[in-house]
């Protein structure tokens, strides 16, 4: 629970302390509502808590809190706009005033990260070729120019800490902004993205479902976004530009314009990895593709 608090401590500020003091009254006060069973804390994230549950007819599902009420109703949207593509988990009950939702658990819900290599392209192209088609909702108000003008707001404030300071520059950050304004500009084919598909982001569902997206950010946008973290998270290991001939391949999309894309998040991707001490080999892959 210490670290759940520093996370949402840092996210929210000290008003969190006391909403994670009334949390357990929350939980039992809506397990007697909806009629469920409370089970242990699941993985929880930078904005909420989660807890595990049971359904009363013996689904299992998950119990997810935050204090920001306004945040989770939003999520709760995207996750309805997804809906029909049955990439998503199903929403079982949700109260954007207390702040809660309920979750189907997707099971067995290995990470793709953790999934056999070989078939993950595949699976990959399936998901997006599922999520893609769903219908565009009538005035979304988020685009995908949103979002990175978003990402590069917020990164690049860590621009100035010493350990990016001595790897990455103002000139590399310009460039990536430069390069992302060009591919927004010349977006031929606008879907509904989902916006943060990284590889904790996706799920086994197993064979009956699929890989399953969870915590979208919904946008609309060049389809090829939804692809690039997962072409760059090859850096270090294969390699960003092997990986992504494989992606492009197994998605259906324009191999140039995701490669280009991957010079745009690779400065992120490094900055990520310059915080948490990631591989060296993989930070100096993604410097070599951001210059």
């Amino acid at each position: 629970m210490a670290n759940i608090r520093t996370r949402l401590v840092g996210r929210f500020g000290p008003d969190a302390e006391e909403w994670l003091a009334g949390v357990p009254t929350l939980a039992a006060r809506l397990a007697s509502r909806w009629d469920f069973a409370l089970g242990e804390l699941f993985d929880s994230g930078a904005s909420s808590v989660v807890l595990r549950c049971r359904w009363s007819d013996g689904t299992p599902a998950v119990l997810k809190l935050s204090p920001d009420g306004t945040l989770l109703a939003e999520q709760v949207e995207m996750l309805r706009v997804f809906a029909s593509s049955g990439r998503v988990p199903a929403v079982l009950a949700a109260d954007a005033a207390a702040g809660a939702m309920v979750l189907e658990e997707i099971l067995p819900g290995t990470e793709a990260g953790d999934l056999p290599s070989s078939s993950l392209p595949r699976r990959w192209g399936e998901l997006l070729t599922a999520l893609h088609s769903v219908d565009t909702p009538a005035r979304w108000p988020s685009s995908l120019r949103g979002r990175c003008g978003e990402a590069f707001d917020r990164i690049g404030r860590k621009l100035t800490e010493p350990a990016i300071a001595a790897r990455i520059g103002p000139d590399t950050w310009q460039r990536a902004i430069e390069r992302c304004e060009k591919l927004l500009d010349t977006q031929d084919r606008v879907v509904v993205l989902h916006g943060d598909l990284h590889l904790g982001n996706v799920l086994d569902g197993g064979p009956s479902r699929g890989l399953i997206a969870i915590d979208p950010k919904a946008c609309l946008g060049d389809p090829c976004y939804d692809a690039v973290d997962y072409v760059v998270s090859g850096a270090g290991q294969e390699g960003v530009e092997a990986r992504c001939r494989l992606v492009a391949n197994a998605c259906g999309l324009d191999g140039g314009r995701l490669y280009a894309w991957s010079r745009v998040i690779a400065p992120m991707f490094a900055i990520a990895y310059l915080t948490s001490g990631g591989p060296a080999r993989a930070i100096d892959e993604l410097l070599a593709l951001a210059s």
